[in-house]
């Protein structure tokens, strides 16, 4: 009898990858056998977080790419940030510690689906250390 892949999927910006990212994906790659990264646009980060990313989406994608752990790393989509979602039909939607955009919507959307995936929160990794913000900050 074959077993049926767990699938998962995770969301981000991920604007500059550093280590906490990484150790997001590699946490987030243990729990499934086929992960899918969903990379922000930029217009989402810039509504988000009203400002403009660092690098683009594009650049975004091709780095969270080359650290080889997902199986698949997309671009968000412009409509409805629940079509992959809907088109993945995952078993697990793994969070970020810190993720809170769109997560009260999503848990409310959920019940609409046809498939209940488990939400997952991921536990911080030296956020002192390690957050986006405080990386981006000694780059300028």
């Amino acid at each position: 009898m074959k077993m049926k892949k767990k699938i998962g999927i995770c969301f981000g910006t991920f604007d500059l990858v550093h280590p906490w990212h990484l150790h997001f994906l590699n946490d987030a790659r243990k729990l499934v056998d086929h992960l899918t990264v969903i990379i922000a646009r930029d217009i989402t980060v810039e509504k988000v977080k009203s400002q403009k990313p660092m690098f683009s989406e594009d650049q975004r994608l091709q780095a969270v790419k080359d650290a080889q752990i997902a199986d698949a790393v997309v671009l968000g989509s412009l409509n409805d940030k629940f079509e992959i979602i809907l088109q993945t039909k995952p078993d697990i939607i793994i969070l970020g510690y810190d993720q809170r955009s769109f997560v009260d919507e999503l848990y409310a959307q959920i019940k609409n689906f046809d498939f209940s995936p488990e939400i997952v929160r991921l536990e911080a990794y030296k956020e002192h250390i390690y957050k986006s913000s405080l990386m981006k900050e000694k780059l300028k």
